[in-house]
């Protein structure tokens, strides 16, 4: 996983990996923001728990409705009133909402490796 890719998304304030339960594995930091590693720590424990949420509720509408197509969840977004963090494949980028481009920050994630 590269963090360099996810540090040149426009507006990219910090980038960070982590584990499957949310444990920090890495991480950079543009200086002068308001983020630390313990901030981020605690960033990929809430994207973790995130993506377990919306697997169930996409599992839940699948089995309800029998419309397909909602699994696997790939990625998602965390919005917020100045920075939103673009989440998934275990790795983030957190951008500055005012040069925010969603469809860049998603495409700077690591690819799914077949």
């Amino acid at each position: 996983m590269n963090l360099e890719r996810l540090m040149k998304v426009p507006g990219a304030l910090a980038a960070f990996q982590y584990t499957d339960v949310g444990d920090l594995t890495d991480h950079a930091i543009k200086p002068g923001t308001e983020f630390t590693p313990k901030v981020l720590d605690l960033l990929a424990h809430t994207c973790v728990a995130n993506m377990a949420i919306a697997t169930m509720e996409a599992r839940g509408w699948e089995a309800l409705t029998g419309q397909d197509g909602f699994e696997p969840l790939q990625a998602f977004a965390l919005v917020g009133l100045d920075w939103s963090a673009v989440a998934g494949r275990h790795q983030a980028v957190i951008v500055d909402n005012s040069q925010l481009d969603y469809e860049a920050a998603f495409a700077a994630l690591e690819p799914v490796q077949p």
